[in-house]
């Protein structure tokens, strides 16, 4: 088969390839997220109780349902590297774009170090050698995964959606394999979730589980870095995106159900394993290994999509002379962007090694939801920039403004929830993004050229 090459409009001489289909959006994205289900989600419980665990699954649910369902407009219609990058440049400004771009290297850095450091983790547990260190796993994962990410997308996304299904398949099997239909018999809800125990903290313990929700589905907006590398922009990014937001969904209530109805809220809120513990006390050695090798591929698909990610968010920064354009070199062979894969290499090699997981895992929460924020206004702006009918969409989101109101509300409530429990690395992360702001303003703004990065042949917008 031959392909085509697509030449950029920054006049690039070796530009992306488009050679991803529906299946690879599908897996980028729920390859980043399954991890959560795997361990992290849990810790709601340990904040509010099994219920509340519950209660967020859902409701954090209808927050990722609304940036999935205006996700998949905004990058059907810009579709670029860099994702809500591209969406900030061409609605909102420089400055908004600027930032979110941080928030994306951030948040999928950061959650590619936790991955690296659970995968280590769970490595040395299962081990149960004494001296043995995660360090040794933790640098091989993320060499290796930079390494897959050098050597081609297709490549990188193929692995990543064959690790992701055979991890996704173990939870359907421990489901069915604990009849949950028949409570009582392996399962015991009934006995571990009582009227006295369900919110053991009230409705201020549902509030500060939203930290750990988010958990359950944080990196399926993750789809849209693939944006110029996908075949059918207007077709692949709403079905992938979609496909694998209702994934999650299901893999979410299946993993509380069957974890909660095993083990007390109070053990479930502080393991790190409770898949594998599930898996464990089936009492069957095949489906505790199996949950063990799943979390493991978990970890390394997860890892594997966010420097995919992270690299197309600094590359089109620096594509658009946000940062020096060193950084959007794209490789003459294997058409990745090998210069951005590589500088980001060691960052996150050196936060693997000195950050605590549970900060790594609060920066990339937080990174997160400051863009949903931005995703909130940015819909709001372009819908009356360029209404329905103006331009040609790949996908129209219903019932606008709702899904807006909804994931700005819910944005809020995170923050609060984030703040009673990590306020000091809140208020830390605010100030670093509000000087790395300023640095931009007046040193680095100089050197954008704003007319080179409107790429889209849209009409002026309304009111212009």
């Amino acid at each position: 088969m031959t392909i085509t090459l697509e030449p950029t409009v920054h006049g690039d001489r070796v530009s992306l390839l488009r050679v991803l289909g529906p299946a690879h959006v599908w897996a980028l994205g729920v390859g980043i997220v399954l991890v959560g289900e795997f361990t992290g989600w849990n810790f709601a419980a340990d904040k509010g109780g099994a219920l509340a665990a519950l209660i967020v699954c859902w409701v954090v649910g209808l927050l990722y349902t609304s940036v999935a369902m205006i996700d998949s407009e905004v990058t059907s219609t810009v579709a670029a590297a860099g994702g809500q990058y591209a969406q900030a440049k061409h609605i909102v400004g420089p400055l908004m774009a600027f930032n979110v771009a941080l928030f994306l290297v951030f948040a999928y850095t950061m959650l590619e170090v936790s991955d690296a450091i659970l995968l280590g983790d769970t490595i040395v547990a299962k081990a149960g050698v004494e001296g043995l260190t995660h360090n040794s796993f933790i640098a091989a994962t993320i060499v290796v995964l930079a390494w897959l990410n050098y050597r081609g997308v297709l490549m990188t996304l193929n692995v990543n959606f064959v690790i992701t299904a055979i991890a996704y398949i173990s939870i359907v099997v421990l489901f069915f394999s604990v009849s949950p239909w028949t409570q009582g018999a392996v399962l015991k809800l009934n006995e571990l979730v009582t009227p006295d125990n369900a919110l053991p903290y009230g409705w201020i313990g549902v509030i500060a589980a939203f930290q750990f929700g988010i958990w359950y589905y944080l990196g399926i907006e993750g789809t849209t870095q693939a944006a110029e590398e996908v075949r059918s922009p207007a077709r692949s990014l709403p079905y992938g995106t979609m496909a694998g937001m209702i994934t999650l969904l299901i893999a979410a209530a299946m993993t509380w159900y069957v974890c909660a109805s095993m083990m007390p809220w109070e053990y479930l809120g502080i393991t790190y394993y409770p898949l594998w513990d599930a898996g464990k006390l089936t009492g069957s050695p095949l489906l505790e290994n199996l949950l063990f090798i799943a979390t493991l591929l978990a970890a390394l698909a997860s890892a594997n999509g966010c420097i995919n990610d992270a690299a197309r968010a600094w590359f089109s920064l620096g594509r658009d002379r946000y940062l020096p354009t060193w950084f959007s070199a794209v490789h003459p062979k294997y058409r990745t962007p090998y210069r951005s894969i590589l500088f980001l290499l060691p960052i996150a090699l050196a936060f693997a090694f000195i950050a605590d997981l549970n900060q790594a895992i609060t920066f990339s929460i937080l990174s997160g939801v400051l863009q949903y924020t931005f995703m909130s206004i940015n819909i709001v702006m372009f819908r009356k920039k360029w209404p329905l009918g103006s331009i040609r969409r790949g996908y129209t989101h219903p019932f606008h403004p709702l899904p807006a109101i909804v994931l700005f509300c819910l944005c809020v409530v995170t923050f609060f929830a984030i703040f009673l429990g990590f306020g000091s690395q809140l208020i830390a992360m605010v100030a670093f993004y509000f000087l790395i702001s300023l640095w931009f303003h007046f040193y680095r703004y100089k050197f954008v050229r704003r007319g080179d990065q409107f790429t889209m042949p849209w009409p002026k917008p309304q009111g212009y």
